[in-house]
């Protein structure tokens, strides 16, 4: 068992790094913030202090000296959450793969990417799982044994669920709970389905307003089957149904409701990237039928762009 986890710890560590040496590295040299100097605001100039932060311009429009201040912030913090709702493992595979991979298997992946470019840039990072509750939060840290065991839970993630055990999505909570435990201001990337119904879903969005209200950066990848889910791509005959995160059984005709279904699909997304756009959230479409490259490659180009 240990060594099957430890080489699934290699190829985990392996992929990100085959993945950022073949199409990241040279876009940036680094696509996040990083180390940087923030200015906030200027004062005046005290008489003996050193000239090299004097604002020139604000003397030319001024005839006054004033000098600018400074922020600093530390490396980046970022905080990854992944949903582990049994929704996240579908559609279920014989054998996962990159060529074949369920939502689960793209999110863990795609989370070892970023923790691989994180880790290169000596930045700080933590981890969040959860379902039906918070399964694990970590803080935010920067050294090879956080690096490794955080590896390590996203190996098992890549288990195959038990669907007799079902496991619902608690996102709303999830979020709150996040926003107050990290006090500094963070990137807080976040991989779900987003697949929550109701009023539960209505109230996904005040809970990631907490988090822009703390000041933090969020990504959201809205990692979904656009083939199955989003089109319902099946053939013309009856199907059993089974809703994974609750064990329900609807038995129809996909033909039959197709229509209506991709009604209620495309209303539920454009609310999603609405409101994604009103509180300044980025949001990635992760069709996982598109492939590693697709997705990734253009975040991080955008990504660059940034800065």
């Amino acid at each position: 068992m240990e060594k099957r986890i430890i080489d699934r710890l290699h190829h985990l560590d392996f992929f990100a790094q085959q993945v950022v040496e073949g199409f990241i590295t040279g876009l940036h040299k680094s696509p996040f913030h990083g180390f940087s100097v923030e200015f906030a605001e200027h004062r005046l100039y005290n008489s003996g202090e050193s000239v090299k932060n004097i604002d020139w311009k604000v003397y030319g429009r001024t005839d006054k000296l004033f000098v600018k201040k400074f922020e600093e912030e530390t490396n980046l913090r970022c905080q990854i959450i992944i949903d582990n709702s049994s929704s996240m493992y579908f559609p279920e595979q014989s054998k996962l793969s990159l060529e074949k991979p369920n939502k689960m298997f793209f999110a863990v992946h795609a989370a070892a990417v970023l923790l691989h470019i994180l880790k290169k840039q000596r930045d700080a990072y933590g981890l969040t799982l959860f379902s039906e509750k918070m399964e694990l939060h970590t803080q935010a840290r920067s050294n090879t044994l956080h690096y490794n065991f955080l590896l390590q839970e996203l190996e098992k993630l890549l288990q195959k669920p038990d669907y007799k055990s079902p496991r619902k999505t608690a996102l709303t909570e999830t979020l709150h709970n996040v926003a107050d435990a990290i006090h500094k201001r963070s990137l807080v990337v976040i991989f779900s389905d987003m697949l929550d119904s109701g009023e539960n879903f209505k109230n996904v969005f005040p809970a990631l307003q907490h988090l822009k209200h703390n000041k933090h950066e969020v990504i959201l990848f809205h990692v979904f089957d656009k083939k199955n889910e989003m089109d319902l791509a099946f053939e013309n005959r009856p199907y059993k149904f089974i809703d994974i995160e609750n064990n329900e059984v609807i038995k129809l005709n996909p033909n039959e409701v197709r229509s209506k279904y991709m009604q209620a699909v495309k209303s539920f997304r454009e609310e999603l990237y609405l409101k994604c756009a009103q509180y300044h959230i980025e949001i990635v479409e992760a069709n996982i039928n598109s492939g590693f490259k697709q997705i990734l490659y253009p975040f991080f180009v955008k990504r660059k762009k940034m800065y």
